[in-house]
């Protein structure tokens, strides 16, 4: 086991899924000589070549275009974006063309393209360096989405997304990029649990609370914090945003009656939108209240002097589970003064 942060996981993920095949490339802004924005591909130039880890024009829909033909050709890219807000440029070739070719030719032609995108806010970046995107790609069918919220799952999930024929948008929790946890570098991936499955990484019985990526840490404090209270919380992890693991999370609900679910991204029509409904259709006699949704404000994103409203936060995830708990009613007086926000 070796001791690692989130981003040298996923350094060391690119390195042997180079290593053991010469068809993975990747490429994108900054990746060679500069190893990238937040250092993700540090070394890897050096180590494997610049046919192997390509530095690219400023031009994301060039990149997924580049990598579309190279997966025609039998490569398996892995696409970089710089950031988040940086991926609607080539949104079209991702829904347009990745997304649909398999089912367009009849299942003759997949698409292994991994499309590697630094997600979410508290770094006091600016807006298009802060969103969170997931719902648009979760979206379209044909595509599989997934991310991860510790230095394991980065080493392991990124390796199963580039072995993956589908293409799979890869979302990396950018303010978890200095979290360090132990890495199993010699695990077998094929003993490994698949990528499009949930895990409980805290067990509970009162309350179910679901989420993904850099709200995970969050809900892990939360558990702690409820504990002192004498409330237990079980902690979801999602992991795949489509396809959804919802046995994983109805299974939860029905043990612990009550579910809160948490993301950064806006509430209308976000992940857990579908979540919530998904796990009220399938454990309806089973829930003691109706499931609450904490999540970022409908709003364009904010400047960094006022990110800490958006993104939420510890005291945000336990209130929703004192609103599950009935100890606090849910008003609509109690929503912020902008329209279509969410507590």
């Amino acid at each position: 086991m070796t001791t690692l942060t989130l981003a040298k996981a996923l350094n060391a993920g690119l390195r042997r899924s180079l290593a053991n095949d010469d068809k993975v490339v990747v490429m994108g802004e900054d990746v060679g000589r500069l190893g990238g924005v937040y250092r993700v591909t540090d070394g890897l130039q050096k180590e494997f070549g610049p046919r192997r880890v390509l530095d690219t024009p400023l031009a994301e829909s060039g990149i997924l275009g580049t990598a579309v033909g190279l997966a025609y050709r039998g490569y398996r890219p892995v696409c970089e974006i710089q950031f988040d807000g940086f991926v609607y440029v080539a949104f079209d070739q991702i829904v347009s063309q990745l997304a649909k070719m398999h089912a367009r030719t009849g299942g003759a032609v997949r698409l292994p393209i991994t499309i590697r995108i630094p997600v979410g806010g508290g770094l006091g970046a600016a807006e298009h360096h802060s969103e969170s995107p997931e719902a648009y790609f979760a979206h379209t069918a044909g595509l599989r989405v997934v991310t991860v919220s510790d230095p394991q799952d980065a080493y392991t999930v990124l390796q199963q997304a580039i072995a993956c024929d589908d293409p799979v948008v890869f979302f990396e929790p950018k303010r978890r990029y200095h979290l360090k946890g132990e890495v199993n570098e010699a695990a077998d991936l094929r003993s490994a649990p698949p990528m499009d499955a949930a895990r409980v990484v805290v067990p509970g019985t009162d309350v179910t609370l679901v989420t993904f990526g850099s709200l995970v840490t969050t809900a892990r404090d939360a558990a702690v914090a409820a504990a002192d209270e004498g409330v237990s919380i079980e902690v979801v992890d999602l992991r795949s945003l489509s396809p959804i693991d919802h046995a994983t999370v109805a299974a939860s609900v029905r043990k612990t009656g009550r579910l809160v679910v948490a993301h950064e991204a806006p509430h209308q029509a976000g992940l857990g939108a579908e979540i919530a409904a998904a796990a009220t259709e399938r454990c309806f006699e089973h829930l003691e209240a109706a499931p609450f949704r904490v999540t970022g404000h409908d709003v364009p994103y904010p400047p960094a002097k006022l990110e800490q409203h958006q993104v939420p936060d510890l005291d945000r995830l336990l209130d929703g589970v004192d609103r599950v708990l009935g100890r606090g009613a849910y008003d609509e007086s109690d929503r912020p003064a902008f329209e279509g926000a969410a507590r």
